[in-house]
């Protein structure tokens, strides 16, 4: 029989971590070729070739996660928000005031502008 590194030949291990990690990153990849990730805290984990850089979309924001890997390895990860042209963004309606209610604040202005007057009068004398 022969060995190889103090195995037999046929040997083969349970698990082969490389390929597990291969085939977990690309079950993420849809045929479109966007690569769709849960939250902010799966795309720090995705794994990036030294010198490479790809796009992760967040599935639950609208958030495009641009993450680099240098030379050496070391990650970076830039976070970018994206809207839809057209697409109006989740403000309240805002609230305008009616032609009544604008004219009572007027009286209530003018009232307020002749006590004032009359104030002001009362402090001269």
């Amino acid at each position: 029989m022969a060995y190889f590194n103090g195995y037999p030949a046929s040997y083969q291990p349970m698990y082969q971590p490389q390929q597990y990690q291969m085939n977990q990153q690309s079950q993420q990849v849809q045929q479109n070729g966007i690569i769709w990730v849960q939250g902010e805290a799966a795309a720090k984990s995705y794994l990036v070739a030294p010198g490479g850089t790809v796009q992760l979309w967040d599935s639950e924001e609208k958030i495009i996660y641009l993450k680099s890997a240098d030379a050496s390895g070391m990650p970076s990860m830039k976070i970018l928000d994206y809207t839809i042209r057209g697409e109006e963004p989740d403000k309240p309606a805002p609230e305008y005031a009616t032609k009544d209610e604008l004219a009572a604040l007027a009286e209530k202005v003018k009232e307020l502008g002749k006590r004032r007057r009359i104030m002001k009068e009362d402090d001269d004398e």
